[in-house]
Parts: C-alpha cells; sequence; structure tokens
C-alpha cells in the first residue's frame, strides 16, 4: 500500500471514530432517562421466582379455598379441600413442591420503554433464570423437545413460554405462571358466529369445564377470552388467570358475566377434584378485545387449585 493510501485509511479511521463518538455523545444525551438493568439480574429474579411459585400459594387463592371449605356442605368435598389446604401448609413449611407437575413455565414481562437491558441476551438469561431455579429447588422437568416423535427432556424445564409487553416508565416486572398439564391440557378454542353472542359464550365455557371433569384438579380459576382473533383470544384466556381472585373486571357487563358463569360452573356438580359439591370453580375471570364484525372467538383457559404465581417488580 502506498503512502497515499495509508494516509487515506488513517484519515476514514478517525473520521469513523469521530463519528462513532458523536453518535455515543447523542445517544447518550437523548436517552439519559434510560434506566439500565443487568440481565443477570433478571437470571436471578428468574430463579427465585421459580422457586417461591412453586412452594407458596398466593394468599388470595388460599382466602377462597377456605372460603370454598366453609360453604361447602358435601363431606367427600370436604375432605378434599382439607386435603388441599393441608397440602399448602406442608409445601411452605417444607419449602417443597405444591404439586409434582411443577408445569411449563409462563413468564410474563412488562418491559417499560425507558428500560435499557444490558449485559447480555434477555431471553437466554431467562433461560438460564428457570434452568437454575428447577435445578436448585428439585422441581421436576418436563418440557420435552421433538414434540411429535422422540419426546426427549430438555433436563431444566427449559424453555419457557415469554409473552412480553412494552409499558410507560423504566421498570421491569416479572410474573411466572408455572401451568401444569393436568388443566392445560383442557384448554379450548372455539370461533363463534356472532350471532351466537353471549349465550354462545355460556355454553361453550359450561360444555368444556363439564367435559374436562376432574383432569384440570378443580377447584379451578376459569380463564376466558373474547375477542380478537384467533391466537390473541387464548393469550387474554391465560391472561386472565393473573388477576387475583375476587378482582373483577372493571367493565361492568363483563363483570357481571363473571359472576353469571361462575355461578353456573358451581352449579354443575363437579366439585372438588370431581368428587361432587359446589366448589368446582373459586373464581372466573374474562378479559375482552374487539374483534372483527365476522367472528366471535372464545378461548378457555383453565387453571387448577394449585395455582402458582409469583411477580417481582425490578
Amino acid at each position: 500500500m502506498n503512502a497515499h493510501a495509508i494516509d487515506e485509511v488513517c484519515s476514514f479511521q478517525e473520521h469513523s471514530g469521530a463519528l462513532a463518538a458523536f453518535w455515543g455523545d447523542v445517544g447518550r444525551n437523548m436517552g439519559g432517562n434510560m434506566r439500565d438493568i443487568q440481565v443477570s439480574e433478571i437470571t436471578e429474579t428468574v430463579a427465585r421466582l421459580s422457586q417461591e411459585a412453586n412452594y407458596y400459594l398466593p394468599e388470595d387463592v388460599l382466602d377462597a379455598l377456605k372460603k370454598a371449605r366453609r360453604d361447602e356442605e358435601a363431606p367427600r368435598a370436604q375432605k378434599v379441600l382439607d386435603m388441599i389446604l393441608l397440602n399448602s401448609e406442608i409445601a411452605a413449611e417444607k419449602q417443597i413442591a405444591l404439586c409434582q407437575d411443577t408445569g411449563t413455565t409462563v413468564l410474563f414481562l412488562e418491559i417499560g420503554q425507558d428500560v435499557h437491558l444490558v449485559g447480555g441476551d434477555l431471553t437466554k438469561a431467562l433461560a438460564e433464570g428457570v434452568r437454575l431455579g428447577y435445578k436448585e429447588g428439585f422441581l421436576r422437568n418436563s418440557m420435552v423437545t421433538q414434540p411429535f416423535s422422540a419426546r426427549l427432556n430438555t433436563g431444566d424445564n427449559t424453555p419457557p413460554i415469554v409473552h412480553t409487553d412494552i409499558v410507560p416508565g423504566e421498570a421491569l416486572k416479572i410474573t411466572i405462571l408455572p401451568k401444569g398439564g393436568g388443566c392445560e391440557n383442557m384448554s379450548r378454542l372455539a370461533i363463534l358466529r356472532p350471532g351466537d353472542g353471549k349465550k354462545g359464550i355460556i355454553d361453550f365455557t359450561l360444555r368444556t369445564i363439564e367435559e374436562s371433569g376432574g383432569n384440570p384438579c378443580p377447584p379451578l380459576i376459569v380463564g376466558v377470552g373474547i375477542g380478537g382473533t384467533a391466537e390473541h383470544v387464548m393469550h387474554l384466556a391465560k391472561k386472565s388467570l393473573l388477576r387475583k381472585v375476587g378482582e373483577h373486571n372493571p367493565d361492568q357487563e363483563v363483570a357481571d358475566l363473571e359472576e353469571e358463569l361462575l355461578e353456573l360452573v358451581n352449579a354443575s356438580g363437579i366439585g372438588p377434584q370431581a368428587w361432587g359439591g359446589r366448589s368446582t370453580a373459586l373464581a372466573v375471570n374474562i378479559e375482552t378485545h374487539p374483534t372483527h364484525i365476522t367472528s366471535l372467538p372464545v378461548g378457555v383457559n383453565l387453571q387448577c387449585h394449585s395455582a402458582r404465581q409469583k411477580t417481582a417488580v425490578l
């Protein structure tokens, strides 16, 4: 390379370095309000939540189970509820899993738009948190690859299912929902005709629960999504399970439907673990979304009595 070419290369490198420094300053000035969160902190948080969610039932669920026991009149149902409550006490005291099926790890993230994730890949950080949490917490590994053929266990309960929402602010909210196979397998989707209306939604939901019987391990929390599209309505049904027991949809029309459905579900006589009684469900949670003029999607996602979830905010 001749001297002229070397000078040009040096000049280009100096110019590129100056540009990089300039745009770096611009980025820092524009993003002055951005908050850095290390992905290692996310890994540690997910590991902790994985164990806590599997050891401790949320207080709202425990309160609902205790109320169901007080109100239940069927002797066999009373015994089942007594065992469920005793099980929760043992799990919390000994820090062991509430249920041997420690579930598919479902993660809901609310990422503030002023958050900057640094130090690595978010997807890998989440998976590492699950891997560590399940290994250190002696929790069962239930995930398999090649789902329609070899069905090989991944050995660490990864990968998790991750749902992400971008929200205002500079916080990161992580909610873990370990979802057992018995209740998840009873999920159902229907694309009803608009004319089927409220009655069609009620009939489909009740039919789903009646056909499920004891498989989803009642008493249940019934998640219902209405509207949107086929994939979004199932997401709504799953997301509705995050709501506390007894906390109704803010839309009064929807809240009234929640109450009506809960009464009808508990009149089915399925009862705790399908042993009869009136405590088939602790709550019905409904989320809705606008939908196409030709469509009425309905999704049902059932949660068992071991309604595990845990949240942390970074």
